[in-house]
């Protein structure tokens, strides 16, 4: 996935050496915006919000306290009424966007669905399967459908955003897959958009979790649009008014109001000094391969990486590198169904109950993976988490 927006290499201004930590993954901190707090609710009314406001659909994921992070009761009420507008001829258009002031959606309900796994409970199956029937719809959506992402997005929150016609980026948004570091991988779609960003970028995103900001999340092609935070309320009244729009009306309309956002737009990309090495470091045959450049290299940017990767579980890392390589050459429903069976893999395994033990319940963040090493995932081990599961495969 491209931006035609994207400046060249070459017309990107240069910037100092990378040396700016905040970017960098914080495990505990990216982590914990995921949904680590509620308990799933039986509220659904008020977790997320439908309105039909002239001839727009708008849903609001309403648990600002969450981050709005998506659990299964707002799946199985937003999965039917976009099923209901797009099938509506009196709706338009469809505009998501998050309540509250920090996220747009910060993941999914990683307890409700580790103390499911943990217990055998159907949860564990159903809150996959029933998302990424979501997304699929989201990505075959005939109607213009909108996001919003001001704010933090990340895990379940880009499998709700990327896969649509259009996404609306701000100052305020942070992007980030940082699965590897629960002992998960980058899901909802991970497989289909990121190796479809420039280069190696998507790998590089997928392995370590690197956060993206703002302005750089519409320059690599995650955000169709960038347009300023305190310019979103205008741009969705007027997305209301427009009358049967077509996608291009509401390209025209979000072009404009990018146009008059020049927030940032000076400011160069934040891994413009390293993409010539993400692209060099990460072109390999396997992690292993990937640690080797980097420890080679010994650049800054590259031990930094080095050090990242080492916290990761070696499962997912092995994992998700195949995850990124297959889904290069697959459509976005066969990556959803290959999604699917590693999605059942790490519920059967053991990373994914010990990276959230260490990240988001005991918070020691120390993670004792197994197995502990690269060298200890076997490739049959990882093969094995590709298989089909027969009767019980995603079917879209």
């Amino acid at each position: 996935m491209t931006s035609s927006s994207r400046a060249s290499r070459g017309d990107r201004q240069r910037e100092k050496p990378y040396s700016n930590p905040e970017h960098q993954l914080n495990l505990s901190h990216v982590i914990n915006n995921f949904d680590i707090c509620a308990q799933m609710s039986t509220k659904a009314g008020s977790e997320v919000l439908f309105e039909k406001v002239g001839n727009a659909g708008v849903i609001t994921l309403n648990r600002p306290k969450a981050l709005n992070a998506l659990n299964l009761t707002m799946i199985r009420h937003i999965y039917p009424q976009l099923k209901k507008w797009d099938k509506d001829s009196e709706t338009d258009l469809v505009i998501i966007k998050g309540a509250g002031e920090k996220a747009f959606c910060a993941g999914g309900d990683i307890r409700a669905v580790t103390e499911a796994g943990k217990a055998g409970d159907s949860l564990a199956q159903d809150f996959f399967r029933e998302e990424y029937i979501l997304n699929n719809t989201i990505g075959t959506y005939q109607k213009p459908y909108v996001a919003l992402i001001d704010g933090i997005t990340m895990g379940g929150g880009v499998g709700l955003s990327v896969h649509g016609r259009f996404r609306v980026a701000t100052e305020k948004t942070l992007f980030a897959m940082p699965e590897t570091g629960i002992g998960l991988f980058p899901d909802v779609g991970g497989g289909y958009f990121l190796p479809r960003l420039q280069g190696k970028l998507g790998l590089f995103l997928a392995l370590t979790g690197f956060r993206l900001k703002g302005r750089d999340i519409q320059r690599v092609g995650v955000a169709t649009h960038f347009v300023q935070s305190d310019k979103i309320v205008s741009l969705e009244k007027d997305l209301i008014d427009l009358k049967s729009p077509s996608n291009s009306d509401v390209a025209q309309l979000l072009n404009s109001y990018q146009e008059q956002s020049s927030l940032d737009a000076e400011k160069p990309f934040v891994l413009q000094e390293q993409t010539e090495a993400i692209d060099r470091l990460f072109s390999a045959g396997s992690v292993e391969e990937i640690m080797e450049n980097l420890k080679k290299d010994g650049s800054a940017f590259a031990l930094k990486q080095t050090e990242t990767l080492a916290k990761m579980s070696p499962t997912s890392l092995k994992l998700t590198f195949k995850q990124i390589q297959e889904g290069a050459r697959m459509s976005l429903q066969e990556v959803l169904v290959m999604e699917y069976r590693l999605s059942q893999a790490c519920m059967r395994g053991h990373d994914f109950y010990e990276g959230v033990r260490a990240v988001l319940i005991d918070k020691d963040q120390s993670p004792k993976w197994k197995p502990s090493t690269l060298s200890g995932v076997s490739e049959q081990a990882i093969e094995e988490c590709f298989s089909s599961l027969g009767e019980r495969d995603l079917k879209l």
